[in-house]
């Protein structure tokens, strides 16, 4: 009869002896809901670049890294610029290319394949949603030039019946035929200026031009301008055109013409003491650019034109832009 195994024995049998080495360094596992974390980050910023700014630090805190960047091209293509990072130190650099968006760099050297296929799940998700942003710039840009060609045709018919009717009471028609013709070239400059790399413009001088575009005139007109205002130099002619131009049109001795520019808004403020926005029927002539037109002009370039009356008589034409400088 075989005697039964002590304890140690069947432990033995059970689990036997191994010659183990050291115990190696415990990584973390990336929890399996980063993947989504990054894309709801993503999702819910104001833009893509927003939200990968908002991406970087959670993936290096969440996956474990010792530092992580996202690098961009230059606008000429021909340098990297690190747009953000997270974190310090060296370690191995893995960079995932995201398109049109540059790269996405860990760094560390403590990460596995699971971090990998959750950055590798994220950028496929983060390549589309920056094609789709994309496409609806475009959609937007667009739309914009419609609106700029449905406002450029109106505008001209506006313009030239204006000085044909002049040109049919005068003898030599001459120089309305030239007004007119100025006119459409200075609108096509507008629209022009809409793909035009110039943010800014010296705000005195574009006065200056377009007072020279009026001619002459029997007026007083005190200014106060920066050196620069946030507008396309084309743009800011036109509108100091025309709103000079409907202020003697309502019969106005006196013509302020100011400015103001900081980081969160802008304004352009032409004032008058003419007959006021409520008696239309007592303006001596044309308006030039028909206000609705200029209104959406001004909605085009990112502000917005109000009219009000002044307290003492007269009007106050204000173009506000929200954002500041640009």
């Amino acid at each position: 009869m075989t005697a039964p195994l002590a304890t140690e024995e069947r432990r033995a049998l059970q689990f036997p002896a191994r010659n183990v080495g050291p115990t190696p360094r415990c990584v973390p596992t990336p929890d399996a809901s980063l993947t989504d974390r990054l894309i709801v980050e993503l999702a819910t910023a104001d833009d893509v670049y927003d939200g990968m700014r908002r991406v970087v630090p959670i993936l290096r805190s969440d996956g474990h890294l010792r530092r992580v960047e996202w690098w961009t091209s230059t606008e000429d293509g021909r340098a990297l610029r690190l747009e953000a990072a997270s974190g310090l130190g060296g370690g191995r650099r893995t960079a995932f290319p995201v398109g049109s968006l540059g790269s996405l760099v860990l760094v560390g050297d403590n990460w596995g394949h699971e971090l990998s296929e959750v950055v590798t799940r994220f950028v496929a998700v983060l390549r589309r949603l920056a094609t789709e942003e994309q496409l609806a710039i475009h959609a937007l840009r667009l739309v914009r030039k419609n609106e700029a060609l449905e406002d450029f045709a109106a505008l001209v018919a506006h313009e030239l019946k204006g000085a044909l009717d002049t040109a049919r009471l005068q003898t030599d028609a001459a120089s309305a035929i030239d007004d007119a013709i100025g006119l459409v070239d200075s609108i096509l400059e507008v629209a022009r200026s809409e793909s035009a790399p110039e943010q800014s413009a010296c705000a005195a001088r574009c006065l200056e031009e377009a007072l020279r575009n009026l001619g002459e005139i029997d007026v007083k007109i005190s200014v106060d301008l920066p050196e620069e205002f946030p507008l396309p130099s084309a743009a800011l002619r036109v509108l100091f055109r025309n709103l000079v131009a409907n202020a003697i049109a309502a019969k106005a001795r006196h013509i302020r013409v100011s400015a103001s520019a900081d980081a969160h808004r802008s304004q352009l403020t032409v004032d008058d003491d003419g007959v006021g926005v409520a008696a239309p029927e007592n303006y001596a002539g044309g308006s030039g650019l028909g206000l609705g037109l200029c209104r959406r002009l001004a909605a085009r370039l990112g502000g917005a034109l109000e009219l009000e009356p002044r307290a003492s008589g007269g009007t106050c034409a204000r173009l506000i832009l929200t954002g500041g400088e640009t």
